[in-house]
């Protein structure tokens, strides 16, 4: 790979992080606004845990995203299938 390529795929990680990160901190605000207002209008009844407990499930799916893609698990595949691909190409030109 040439350094042009490296340097599209690092600013696309630090671009898929930095938006995980940006998820995460108005998860923690919006959900912390929302714990304070059931508290302060109904404190018997726990209705923030419905909508956190939804948004942790997006934000998890969001994290693992994220960061299996860092592993190359991405690029790894994308070759298999390359290869693939031009192994096909050259039996069918035979």
């Amino acid at each position: 790979m040439e350094n042009k390529e490296f340097l599209r795929i690092a600013r696309r990680r630090a671009g898929m992080k930095f938006g995980f990160l940006v998820h995460l901190t108005v998860f923690i605000a919006v959900n912390a606004l929302l714990f304070v207002l059931n508290q302060r209008t109904t404190p018997g009844v726990s209705w923030f845990a419905f909508p956190l407990g939804g948004w942790a499930i997006g934000l998890s799916m969001h994290g693992l995203a994220v960061y299996l893609s860092g592993s190359g698990l991405r690029e790894r595949m994308m070759e298999d299938e390359l290869r693939k691909l031009e192994s096909r190409r050259d039996a069918g030109a035979r």
